[in-house]
């Protein structure tokens, strides 16, 4: 299983826009794509323009197929203009 962590710092005057996305349009888009497990997002305590996606695939190639979809290709400019900057790392989950 694949575990992806992406960090965004969101605009502060677009945490709500960024918010109302994610639950709206980019997760249900997501729990759709072939090989999907889970995604939850995630807004820290002492920063909150700052979020934490953590996603979860079956495996590196249903992954690599979400990031390159015409679906999720769609998602990314709207996406883009509500962050300033974006961190992503991936984890094997073994246990």
């Amino acid at each position: 299983m694949i575990e992806r962590h992406i960090t965004f710092n969101v605009h502060p005057d677009r945490v709500a826009e960024f918010e109302r996305f994610f639950a709206v349009e980019y997760a249900p888009a997501m729990a759709r794509s072939a090989g999907f497990v889970s995604v939850g997002l995630l807004r820290e305590a002492d920063q909150a323009s700052r979020y934490q996606v953590v996603l979860r695939f079956h495996d590196s190639v249903s992954a690599a197929a979400w990031r390159t979809s015409p679906v999720h290709e769609a998602l990314q400019p709207a996406l883009t203009a509500l962050y300033s900057d974006n961190e992503i790392q991936a984890y094997e989950v073994v246990g």
